[in-house]
């Protein structure tokens, strides 16, 4: 894997931030994850930030590098509580550590929101430009929904500093399920309910309207 701290890795001018800050979020995330999902979230990051080039948002990228980072370490057992959405777990996790570094309260709720909402679609392109962009990129790695919108070459410069596995499709919805496996009711109303019922056939999703019907109201 290209170091892009050592070597100074542009693409499109995006480079990870080089600052104090940046240096200690790629440290920690490398420690703490797996190599798929520290790869899938330095993606994640550029292709975010390039996302901001194409539609011209001002953002701060150390903010977008938080939230990128962090969207998915509440998937890691050391950061995944037995009753929070995988999402708020990981939220809660960037708040905790861009606290420890002094970051100013009103743009860590900024990284907090950009996490916790990273797979709500159709918000977070409506919020601030670290939301939307930290959306935008988990969409395209994951989902390859603007993959049109980057041309060939700096995809594959994305790809080459950050391999995605062979079989990284499986690789990523397996990461997903092993993840939150232990705690499939946090899955009511978000697209990770999708993960457990690929993976537990018998798995049965909870229902908006039935959770209305039988509700203690009489009518």
């Amino acid at each position: 894997m290209i170091d892009t701290l050592r070597s100074g890795t542009s693409i499109n001018g995006i480079v990870v931030p080089d600052s104090s800050l940046g240096r200690a979020i790629t440290e920690f995330i490398r420690d703490t994850e797996s190599e798929l999902l520290f790869n899938h979230s330095s993606r994640v990051y550029f292709f975010g930030a390039l996302a901001g080039q194409q539609r011209e948002l001002i953002f701060n990228p150390e903010l977008l590098y938080a939230a990128a980072m962090f969207h998915d370490i509440g998937l890691m057992p050391s950061h995944s509580s037995e009753t929070l959405r995988f999402e708020v777990d990981g939220a809660n996790a960037a708040r905790d550590f861009l606290k420890s570094h002094d970051v100013d309260p009103s743009d860590i709720e900024k990284v907090w929101t950009g996490i916790a909402l990273h797979t709500t679609p159709g918000v977070p392109e409506f919020m601030h430009p670290v939301i939307a962009l930290t959306t935008a990129g988990v969409e395209m790695d994951v989902l390859g929904l603007t993959y049109d919108q980057y041309p060939d070459t700096v995809r594959e410069a994305v790809v080459a500093a950050f391999p995605r596995t062979p079989h990284f499709k499986e690789d990523i919805i397996q990461a997903f399920y092993d993840g939150i496996r232990h705690k499939p009711d946090t899955t009511f109303g978000n697209v990770k309910a999708d993960v457990i019922a690929d993976k537990e056939p018998h798995f049965h999703k909870g229902n908006f309207c039935s959770i209305i019907r039988t509700s203690r109201w009489s009518t």
